[in-house]
């Protein structure tokens, strides 16, 4: 099993180092949750994620809900084409908070 880190930078982005896959998810969105607490806004960074399926999808959207619930503004960074796809296969592209496209 791969493992996927969350870690806060400095300039208040998170960044996400990993694979966002079934056997991650759970972990990883208690690692975005202890972030989420206090926070007025949050960026999620994707450009270290590795490998991703449809439950790294619905992460992102999980944290997109808890993050409203919460008041707390949040954005991705860097979602890869992967994850675009997912997302677009899915009819959920629309949804997700995309800070700035991942450049090629």
């Amino acid at each position: 099993m791969t493992s996927t880190l969350a870690t806060m930078d400095d300039q208040g982005v998170l960044r996400l180092e990993g694979d966002l896959i079934f056997a991650n998810v759970t972990s990883l969105l208690g690692q975005i949750d202890k972030q989420l607490q206090g926070a007025g806004q949050l960026i999620v960074d994707l450009e270290q994620v590795r490998d991703v399926d449809s439950s790294g999808l619905v992460l992102l959207l999980e944290v997109q809900e808890r993050a409203q619930q919460r008041g707390v503004n949040v954005r991705f960074r860097a979602l890869s084409d992967d994850l675009l796809g997912i997302a677009r296969l899915s009819n959920v592209e629309n949804l997700l908070l995309v800070d700035e496209p991942k450049s090629a």
